[in-house]
């Protein structure tokens, strides 16, 4: 299991179209992944999931991924929250 701090640094934070596009990132690895704040977690697989965790610019978060791909998967998905690529 890999796991990573990072902030968010999207303008919009995790909501509706940045969240949409996140999933969809995620939805292409093999690896269980979550993303943790304040101790709430949410499969980032999951829109309704995200959203209800409603991360905004600024908010620490913990992104955790454990499988055949948990390395690309945080890098790829990491880089998106704070960098939005």
């Amino acid at each position: 299991m890999i796991e990573k701090m990072v902030t968010v640094r999207l303008r919009e934070g995790l909501q509706a179209r940045p969240a949409a596009l996140f999933v969809q990132k995620a939805n292409r690895f093999h690896s269980h992944i979550t993303l943790e704040k304040e101790g709430r977690v949410a499969n980032v697989k999951s829109i309704m999931s995200i959203m209800s965790l409603a991360p905004t610019r600024g908010d620490e978060v913990t992104l955790r991924a454990e499988g055949s791909d948990e390395q690309e998967a945080v890098a790829d998905l990491s880089g998106f929250i704070e960098n939005n690529r």
